[in-house]
């Protein structure tokens, strides 16, 4: 039987992959974040780095900065971040430095992971804080929606990288349209 923090976990887990889908359906990379205080939801985000143009634009930086603007303070302390993905090394820096209580996440990045996969930083000794770490929350469902995205994502780019047919000279593509148009129109998509 799970105990009342661990349904606590699990439903905001679930918000988080709610603004992770928002994020696949803008075409952003599907992470989302949420910060609690008191049971509380401070702040929520996903990631916007296409949207914005801006590399820093991550889900947990992003739910961090709003939930300091909420409560006054760049210290988060009693605060829980929940993200669907292990955090990179600049969000888990973030995370040290404003001081976040609790990192709860759902799947790991062992490619990028800065709290237990690649590196460690959220537990490194020499730095002045260190949060509760709790992974695997909802790992299945977290991996699941960025294997989607990745896996649609490359049958998309394998489509656009093929050659057009041989024509007789005439644009094979209805009404002279070029790909950029049926992209547009959403006639490419998935």
């Amino acid at each position: 039987m799970l105990d009342e923090a661990s349904a606590f976990d699990r439903a905001m887990m679930a918000r988080a992959l709610e603004l992770a889908a928002e994020a696949r359906d803008a075409g952003e990379v599907p992470v989302g974040a949420v910060v609690v205080r008191n049971g509380r939801i401070l702040a929520q985000a996903y990631n916007l780095r296409e949207a914005l143009r801006d590399p820093t634009a991550h889900a947990e930086r992003l739910a961090l900065s709003w939930a300091g603007r909420a409560i006054g303070s760049w210290r988060l302390e009693g605060c829980i971040l929940y993200v669907t993905l292990e955090p990179c090394a600049m969000c888990a820096g973030a995370i040290v430095l404003s001081r976040v209580a609790r990192v709860v996440y759902g799947a790991t990045d062992p490619k990028a992971g800065a709290c237990e996969s690649l590196y460690r930083l959220t537990s490194d000794p020499r730095l002045n804080h260190r949060p509760v770490i709790t992974s695997g929350v909802l790992a299945e469902d977290c991996g699941e929606i960025l294997r989607g995205f990745f896996q649609e994502r490359r049958s998309y780019r394998k489509l656009i990288s093929r050659p057009l047919p041989k024509t007789s000279g005439s644009n094979p593509l209805p009404c002279g349209a070029g790909l950029d148009d049926l992209e547009r129109e959403g006639c490419l998509s998935g």
